[in-house]
């Protein structure tokens, strides 16, 4: 989630909502300036019992936060807490219980995220083993409870923490018990954003399924390929879902404005604080009307702000975030970003894709949304078959797609071989979680605290 550093009082107010689409046009870019950004995020634990240590613990998150600069990383504080750091890398950040996450820097090609993601990962291991702390990359806590869990001094948090149980049932699960693996993409103009939006929604049932790796709950199966993904369908129904206007004839900015008005707001940001506005309206803010901040209009930051407090599948800020993998390995880290960067950064590749997606009614994807948690690429795909057969016809799009590109490196690979892990989870026909519950009730013989040994980063 952002991380917010300065309050922004010189930003222009915003007086009306025709100038909101400023962020999005301001995201438009010529092709030559497309750019990949990868977002994971992963389980931090005691190696000594698996224990998600705290905050200010000795060895916690802040001293593994603060040990972390010496390899360049400016410490970026709030209320006199480290809560990220920032650096040629991109940031690193914390989630509510500690999650750490790496927001990469935006690259040229994912040879220079799949670099970023390695420097990142043999950072945090050298530390960590400093500190008697490991890494797990997983959707969900396969063990903990959220009492058992820590909170990270955030002010943003505290406002989320208190408002989720009044819209849904999941939403601290979200918050305290989830990773993720996101990616964010460029677009040239509108209309290039409109046909990649409607692309990667359509497909993003897909990603979930090749990256569902949350089937355990408290130590128990739990019934789910990606309980991840489940856990969003009850965590706010106002900032969450498919947004099934995005098919709709004339869909584009303005509409998503218009959604995004009627998302119910968290916070406004001032002088350094959150200040609780959860549930208040961005419309009355418009107006001057926020009880939160009576009199006041919001500034841009703040709609920036706002942009990031809603969670589809796929989000629009001044740039398109692809939002439906679970968290996994150091593998899978860089074959989400060759999933997409393959469908959508060339035209042949994402005109293919359209055709393989444009027929389906907005009944059917909602159907394959529910089905894939449970289901993962088992899930019966529109048109017939099952998601898994419809992947090969996805990968191969994508294949090409980064072929077009002709991004070598320095031994003249190009880079489809970043998609190689999940050709070998199509080729298999099971979700990831699939070779979870068969190690579950194989060798681990039910003890999944075997899953820190084989499953740790």
């Amino acid at each position: 989630m952002s991380t917010r550093t300065a309050s922004d009082s010189n930003d222009p107010i915003v007086e009306n909502a025709s100038e909101l689409a400023a962020p999005m046009i301001k995201g438009e870019k010529p092709r030559d300036r497309w750019r990949i950004g990868t977002e994971h995020e992963k389980f931090v634990y005691r190696t000594a019992d698996h224990r998600a240590p705290g905050y200010d613990e000795p060895g916690g998150i802040r001293d593994l936060l603060m040990a972390l600069t010496r390899y360049g990383w400016e410490p970026v504080y709030e209320g006199g807490n480290v809560i990220a750091l920032s650096g040629s890398d991109g940031a690193v950040s914390l989630e509510p219980a500690g999650q750490l996450e790496l927001s990469g820097a935006p690259l040229e090609n994912l040879h220079q995220t799949c670099a970023e993601t390695g420097r990142h990962l043999k950072q945090v291991k050298e530390i960590g083993a400093e500190l008697g702390l490991g890494f797990l990359g997983l959707g969900m806590w396969p063990d903990k409870t959220r009492a058992e869990l820590p909170i990270m001094p955030k002010g943003r948090y505290k406002i989320m923490l208190g408002h989720m149980p009044r819209v849904g049932t999941m939403g601290l699960d979200m918050m305290l018990r989830t990773c993720t693996i996101q990616t964010n993409l460029d677009y040239m103009s509108e209309a290039d954003m409109v046909q990649k939006f409607r692309v990667s929604l359509a497909l993003q049932p897909l990603a979930t399924a090749l990256f569902a790796a949350s089937p355990f709950t408290e130590s128990k199966p739990n019934g789910y390929m990606s309980y991840r993904s489940h856990i969003w369908t009850d965590t706010d129904p106002a900032r969450t879902g498919m947004l099934p206007f995005v098919f709709d004839d004339g869909f584009g900015y303005e509409r998503y404005i218009d959604y995004m008005l009627d998302v119910p707001m968290y916070f406004v940001f001032r002088d350094g604080k959150y200040i609780d506005a959860a549930g208040q309206s961005f419309r009355d803010f418009l107006k001057g009307e926020l009880p939160a901040l009576p009199g006041e209009k919001p500034r841009l930051s703040d709609w920036n702000d706002h942009l990031s407090t809603a969670f589809p599948e796929v989000r629009l800020k001044s740039f398109l975030e692809m939002r439906g993998a679970d968290g996994g390995p150091w593998n899978r880290i860089c074959a989400l970003p060759a999933l997409w960067v393959g469908l959508l950064y060339d035209q042949g590749a994402l005109d293919a894709a359209w055709d393989l997606v444009k027929g389906w009614s907005i009944e059917e994807q909602q159907a394959l949304r529910d089905a894939v948690p449970s289901e993962g690429l088992d899930a019966p795909a529109p048109g017939g078959g099952t998601l898994g057969e419809l992947a090969h016809r996805v990968l191969d799009i994508a294949a090409a797609g980064l072929a077009a590109r002709g991004e070598v490196n320095s031994m003249g690979d190009n880079e489809v071989g970043f998609l190689e892990p999940l050709r070998r989870i199509a080729k298999n026909g099971k979700s990831p979680a699939h070779d979870l519950l068969d190690r579950y009730e194989g060798p681990w013989n039910h003890d999944l605290s075997k899953i820190y040994d084989e499953l740790s980063f």
